[in-house]
């Protein structure tokens, strides 16, 4: 079975980090692009950052660049995000997904019909 799980969720301080995983099972996330996307209440779904298939590019929302920094080990089929100096705005569930492509992901990945969804995990920044 083809699965994306995400980790790392929890609740943080304004300021804290958090770093999010996001596991392959049934495949292999080599020949993968991997977007990271959040959703919080009463929102439309938002791009957060992608990388490609390498792990040579990557791109990032205007609202989290210089904050978050995607990244990636194809040895552990696993994805990154690590996340810093995060707001109150950056509550929300975050998911990750991938698209099978190897070319340089630019911010239009965004807009991606990707082919494998993860469940989600939850980011909550409060004090």
């Amino acid at each position: 079975q083809l699965q994306l799980v995400e980790s790392g969720g929890g609740l943080v301080q304004p300021g804290g980090s958090l770093r999010l995983s996001c596991a392959a099972s049934g495949f292999t996330l080599d020949y993968y692009a991997i977007g990271w996307f959040r959703q919080a209440p009463g929102k439309e779904r938002e791009g957060v950052s992608c990388i490609s298939s390498s792990g040579g590019s990557t791109a990032y929302a205007d609202s989290v660049k210089g904050r978050f920094t995607v990244s990636r080990d194809n040895a552990k089929n696993t994805v990154y995000l690590q996340m810093n100096g995060l707001k109150p705005e950056d509550t929300a569930v975050y998911y990750c997904a991938a698209e099978a492509f190897s070319g340089v992901v630019t911010k239009n990945c965004e807009g991606w019909d990707y082919d494998h969804w993860g469940q989600g995990t939850q980011v909550t920044v409060s004090s």
